[in-house]
């Protein structure tokens, strides 16, 4: 649960390789592709470029590099070569990368071409609610600190949370200790100490929490069919504050802000 230092500089590695896979895809245009080439792209990258593991692959019986979940998909979709992105969607794409025995983990919303306005607004809440989270990561801080913050700020835009997934410990393995739920009371859970490593990993829904899987076992979708946004970050409880592991250049300003 709490990292040595030498381990956290292990991690610093994956954690900046995986950021490099998110800004690698981030030049992509995603419309037109299916999830399968989404997926093998970044397979190739990873093993080629990077000379790291795709840490999802083989995890759990997953034959997969990442989870590709579009539109109403909550999490865990299962890459296809019949499906296509197509102008208009949003797609989470998941993803994980081990490097020296360390895995980092992190996810990110696309918008794929022209969408609503009221789409657009859902993503940025999102991604919103994961900084909040973040913003409240310091020793001696709480994990029911960060879940509530998360809550809060998404029904204050009319949203739910999905309660059913959520953040979690990482390091050697991909789940470990503790749990980061992104529901909670102030003061509550365990108390975060220099050292820990978790991911916050909000799920924002458009309409309600609740979620069911499909036959496929992995794919969770809303039970209303509205949209769905992700985003995640790999973050180290440090003496200060926080450091987000799996930071993407285009994210200083907000990490300025987090600090």
């Amino acid at each position: 649960m709490v990292k040595t230092a030498d381990e956290l500089a292990l991690m610093r590695i994956s954690g900046k390789l995986l950021a490099s896979v998110f800004e690698m895809l981030d030049t992509q245009n995603l419309a037109g592709l299916s999830t399968m080439q989404v997926n093998d792209l970044v397979d190739r990258f990873i093993t080629i470029d990077l000379a790291a593991r795709p840490a999802s692959k083989g995890q759990y019986g997953f034959k997969y590099v990442l989870n590709c979940s579009i539109n109403h998909v909550v999490c865990h979709g299962v890459p296809d070569a019949g499906e296509i992105i197509r102008d208009g969607d949003i797609i989470n794409l998941d993803i994980t990368l081990e490097k020296n025995g360390f895995i980092a983990d992190s996810s990110k919303t696309y918008v794929v071409g022209n969408v609503p306005p009221a789409t657009t607004r859902l993503v940025r809440v999102a991604q919103e609610a994961m900084w909040h989270g973040i913003r409240q990561v310091r020793p001696g801080a709480y994990i029911g600190d960060i879940g509530c913050v998360i809550e809060r700020h998404a029904k204050k835009n009319g949203y739910s949370v999905v309660r059913e997934y959520c953040g979690h410990g990482i390091g050697r393995e991909m789940h470990e200790e503790p749990q980061v739920m992104n529901f909670g009371k102030p003061g509550s859970g365990m108390k975060l100490r220099e050292g820990m490593v978790f991911t916050i990993e909000p799920m924002i829904n458009q309409g309600t929490r609740k979620v069911s899987t499909e036959e496929d076992g992995w794919t969770v979708v809303t039970n209303d069919r509205k949209l769905s946004a992700q985003f995640e970050h790999t973050v180290a409880v440090s003496a200060s504050g926080v450091e987000v592991l799996t930071l993407r250049r285009d994210e200083t300003a907000m990490i300025a802000r987090a600090t």
